[in-house]
């Protein structure tokens, strides 16, 4: 039977069981988008292709499958790479489909030609193009398997409008293989006789791969075993941050209390996790040629001994790595003293550090906590304001927090409408600064058009709070180009459909998200917060006048 390319692209990914894809329509890509017309696969039109590519890294976060895109070529592809960066950064498994110009005239700068092999190269665990219409089922399905293998990351594959248009009676591929793991307790057994051997363990996990059931284990794992767990820089879903043997995060704004006892511990268990600049405080805590023996698991080898010497590397996946700590009985150690004292760090890290002004955003933050459904999933992009989010919001179960290890801004709302459209059930909530939410909002466009109802709160302080914030720090007196002129964000969202409002207070807030909520369609609650409001724990002033301004 002859198709043209599109249809057997499209055919091919109805095949690998891709639920949705996201894109901004091109000229480029025309016969894939006849392809998809039938295909039972929802095409989520976006409105700028970083906001389509990042909506389709969070389904690849929330999946564990790849998140598929569409872009067009040139600025289409230079506008998704901002999403492909947080997918490389992220260990997120996406690929990212670009259509490119008519192979026959390559290399004659052609109308916005751009050679993809090298725009992505450093961002992309694999960039190629399809050249030949019978080899797309060839090439797509070893996209697929690079995409999630190992640390997952992003691959981009370029498909040359006229390779797409093309016929041919090329069959699909069978499905992608069914992958084996090998026996683990051994392994498993030797870990634990380590942890058992060290006085002060801490075990730090992170990384991709994670689900229920892993988070399952990993609980069980430390309930056994009594050893404290704390979460990389934006895992914090990963275990119950009820249990009693969860420490705390490692994020930008780390708890004191936490990093000392990173300092303190006497053998590092980091399980999934790169352990990469943030999580060790650009690799000061431990200093890389210091002398901590660590356990390093990852899912690819090249990652282990890379920044840090390791006294034992395990080449898997985390998750399979826990099951198999899980299986194992209790060993004949006590770290009750060095747990409990972990645990109460992080309760005296939860009491709110009170903060100016009439709307405070540890009592935002606290509130949503306390009130929203266990597996209600929030979202975040960057900025000081996400700190409150870090500090004050207790994950209670996995699959509730979509941010960007990266460090995007702009990150959270395309995320929330990805999550809402996957998972239209629960609640889902943006958390966003101001100058965040303005690098994607024009996607409540697309929000309208495709029934995504995330509810976003944005932090208004009008400006660039965290480059603020370091400004104040290191150039006193001479504060430059972090002051914002906004919208007003509740009109904004109701000139979309939605519903819109403002909060200046935090007792009101409340009564605003309960009416957001009721609205049943997406939503922007527009919070005001006072201008002395610069992070958890400093105002403007305080930081002013340490710096000596």
């Amino acid at each position: 039977m002859q198709r043209h390319g599109g249809k057997i692209l499209s055919d091919h990914l109805q095949a690998l069981g891709v639920e949705r894809v996201f894109s901004v329509p091109g000229e480029s890509f025309l016969a894939a988008l006849d392809g998809l017309y039938d295909s039972g696969i929802p095409n989520i039109v976006c409105r700028q292709e970083g906001g389509a590519a990042m909506m389709a890294e969070a389904y690849g976060k929330m999946t564990g499958r790849p998140g598929v895109c569409f872009v067009t070529r040139g600025p289409g592809a230079t506008n998704a790479s901002a999403g492909v960066h947080i997918a490389q950064q992220d260990s997120t498994p996406m690929v990212l489909f670009v259509g490119q110009i008519d192979n026959r005239f390559t290399d004659r700068e052609t109308f916005q030609e751009v050679d993809y092999r090298a725009m992505f190269g450093g961002v992309a665990k694999w960039v190629a193009q399809i050249d030949h219409t019978d080899r797309i089922a060839e090439y797509v399905t070893r996209a697929f398997q690079v995409a999630t293998s190992g640390r997952p990351g992003p691959v981009v594959l370029a498909l040359p409008e006229n390779m797409l248009s093309a016929v041919s009676e090329a069959p699909d591929r069978p499905d992608l293989p069914d992958m084996k793991a090998p026996d683990l307790s051994g392994v498993a057994a030797d870990i634990l006789a380590g942890i058992a051997a060290a006085e002060r363990p801490l075990v730090i996990v992170g990384g991709p791969h994670w689900s229920d059931k892993a988070a399952a284990d990993l609980a069980a794992f430390a309930e056994v075993q009594g050893v404290p767990v704390a979460l990389g820089f934006r895992r914090q879903d990963y275990l119950d941050n009820r249990h009693r043997c969860y420490a705390g995060d490692l994020n930008v704004g780390i708890n004191p209390r936490l990093a000392a006892r990173i300092k303190a511990a006497d053998l590092l268990v980091v399980i999934g996790s790169r352990f990469g600049d943030i999580e060790s405080q650009g690799y000061t805590n431990p200093d890389p040629t210091d002398a901590v023996p660590m356990i390093h698991v990852h899912a690819d080898a090249d990652e282990i001994g890379t920044v840090y010497p390791a006294q034992m590397g395990v080449v898997t996946d985390a998750p399979a790595m826990i099951a198999a700590l899980a299986a194992l009985p209790p060993c004949d150690a006590d770290w009750s003293s060095w747990t409990a004292d972990a645990r109460a760090d992080y309760d005296a890290w939860l009491v709110p550090a009170v903060s100016p002004g009439e709307l405070k955003q540890e009592d935002v933050i606290g509130w949503l906590s306390d009130n929203l459904p266990e597996d209600a999933i929030l979202t975040n992009g960057a900025g000081n304001y996400a700190a409150w989010l870090h500090r004050y919001f207790v994950y209670k179960q996995y699959g509730t927090q979509l941010a960007p290890t990266s460090g995007s801004m702009g990150y959270g709302f395309p995320a929330a409408i990805s999550a809402s459209l996957h998972h239209p059930e629960k609640v889902v909530v943006c958390l966003a600064g101001d100058g965040c939410f303005q690098m994607t909002c024009n996607e409540l466009s697309t929000a309208a058009q495709h029934g995504a109802a995330p509810i976003v709160v944005v932090m208004d302080n009008g400006r660039y709070g965290t480059i603020r914030m370091h400004q104040e720090k290191t150039y006193p007196g001479r504060v430059s180009g972090t002051a914002l002129v906004n919208p007003d964000f509740a009109a904004l969202a109701r000139a979309y459909g939605g519903h819109g409002e403002h909060v200046t207070r935090s007792q009101d807030f409340a009564d605003a998200f309960a009416r957001a909520r009721a609205s049943g369609t997406f939503a922007v609650i527009a919070c005001k917060v006072d201008d002395e409001a610069l992070s958890t724990g400093a105002t403007l002033s305080a930081v002013r006048k340490a710096a000596g301004g």
